[in-house]
């Protein structure tokens, strides 16, 4: 798993390009990504799905700001990203929401 930033020219927006890489997908056929900036919406915001077996979805966030989620999988199997900037306890269940902080 994989984040990638890159700013606007007036540093306002933070372009993050988030990637499920092909062994963390474990053979997914669909997944989704659900955070605070789509209302946590579970079939939203697909990631697409590359030749080499990766998922992937770049999304515009307001920079200066924190957002949390989670990766779905197939529609039934919730996953964290490896390499989320932080992690933070999930309000409604005993286990940790990803934080991409831009």
């Amino acid at each position: 798993m994989a984040l990638k930033k890159s700013y606007s020219k007036d540093k306002k927006v933070c372009n993050v390009t988030f990637t499920v890489k092909a062994d963390a997908a474990q053979g997914a056929k669909t997944i989704t990504i659900a955070g605070d900036f789509n209302s946590w919406s579970s079939t939203e915001t697909p990631l697409k799905k590359a030749a080499d077996g990766s998922f992937s979805v770049k999304i515009p966030l307001e920079a200066g700001k924190e957002y949390q989620f989670r990766y779905l999988l197939d529609g039934s199997r919730w996953e964290n990203d490896w390499a989320a900037d932080k992690y933070i306890p999930a309000p409604f269940s005993h286990t940790d929401n990803s934080v991409v902080i831009c």
